[in-house]
């Protein structure tokens, strides 16, 4: 086995790198798969090759059962396909979880409606109570052939005041009819969105249930896509969630940032680069972290997340007026592959910082004005 540095043209014609950067660190064949590991410079200062950063990266692969011939290469056909990888997106430190107990959140037979965009919201109980535990990991539980159809999930805590009559139904969220115990579901306590894969909590942090001031009735909030309006959908999807009774150092929160939902945000058609801004103020984090956290909270990891329009995110973190470095950051945003990013090293925000949230957005291929609605 021998690997070469290949690049291409707009007209998908395959030309040999006079500069060859790839190198192969070691290659295995069986009866089922070919293994081929390669390394390369993040930044080869090669006009033909495309610099490695934390953004997304769009990987297209495609092979032939043939051997290449000193013809060249044999045409791939229909052996092909691409995939959205953050390489540098670091390893997680997996705990192993099949011993751990879990319990799942889910809905039950949920009627999808033939429209674009639809949010279910379901009421559901914490089943650990009286006594401290930590969730170490989340896994999304996606409904076989519904991978596209499941936009997001959001989970809330709601008021403590609540009783279990509030499990008895689901309503699509944001709704006249919607039930009044919905309102009272306003604290974020977990995101997953298309394309991610289970969180896993740093070794030394948990998501705390079962104390009193810990969730006991959790909203969980489902977008589903549906833009082909496809009829008689039933959905199951949800969350499972892993926990330990062995207590970590830390308990884990989320903060939200961002542009907020709203008819003054619209976006202008044809515009191929449209940026908005999103301030979560000093004096707003010096309110919301001045008496609970006065020395800060500490970030381990980022969701960035946007729709259709985006094509680049950027996380913007202030102290005492001067700009800190990116806290996270996707210039090559992929709608269908939104996944949580490890910070190498945490990072503390204090009150009295100020962090932005630039959002770049591309409307070329649309004619009317984008308003935007629930995230």
């Amino acid at each position: 086995i021998f690997q070469q540095d290949y690049f291409t043209d707009e007209n998908r014609v395959l030309k040999k790198d006079p500069q060859q950067d790839y190198r192969l660190e070691y290659a295995m064949e069986n009866s089922t798969h070919t293994i081929l590991a390669f390394s390369r410079e993040l930044h080869t200062c090669d006009t033909n090759d495309k610099s490695i950063t934390e953004s997304t990266v769009r990987v297209i692969w495609a092979y032939h059962h043939k051997d290449m011939g000193e013809a060249g290469q044999n045409y791939h056909g229909s052996n092909r396909g691409t995939k959205s990888l953050r390489l540098l997106n670091p390893e997680k430190e997996e705990v192993l979880s099949a011993s751990l107990p879990h319990f799942d959140l889910r809905n039950k037979d949920v009627p999808v409606p033939d429209k674009d965009t639809t949010y279910w919201c379901q009421m559901f109980k914490i089943p650990i109570q009286h006594e401290k535990h930590h969730v170490t990991k989340v896994e999304p539980l996606i409904q076989k052939g519904h991978e596209n159809l499941v936009h997001h999930i959001l989970l809330y805590q709601c008021s403590s005041n609540l009783n279990d009559s509030v499990l008895d139904y689901g309503h699509e969220c944001y709704h006249p009819n919607m039930p009044d115990s919905f309102l009272t579901c306003e604290t974020v306590i977990f995101a997953w969105a298309i394309g991610g894969e289970g969180f896993t909590y740093p070794p030394h942090v948990g998501l705390s249930i079962g104390t009193a001031a810990d969730p006991q009735f959790v909203l969980m909030e489902v977008h589903y896509d549906n833009p082909s309006y496809t009829e008689g959908l039933i959905d199951n999807s949800g969350l499972r969630l892993i926990y330990t009774p062995v207590i970590r150092k830390y308990d884990a929160g989320v903060i939200e940032a961002g542009l907020w939902v709203s008819l003054f945000h619209n976006i202008p058609p044809g515009m191929p680069e449209f940026v908005s801004e999103g301030h979560c103020t000093l004096e707003c984090l010096e309110e919301a972290l001045g008496a609970e956290r006065p020395s800060g909270i500490h970030v381990f990891a980022v969701l960035l997340h946007a729709h259709l329009a985006g094509r680049a995110i950027r996380m913007r973190h202030f102290h005492n007026g001067e700009e800190q470095g990116l806290l996270a950051y996707d210039d090559e945003f992929d709608f269908n592959f939104q996944e949580f990013q490890y910070l190498k090293e945490e990072r503390t925000i204090l009150p009295g910082d100020n962090l932005i949230t630039e959002c770049h957005y591309s409307t070329v291929d649309r004619s009317r004005m984008t308003w935007v609605r629930k995230a």
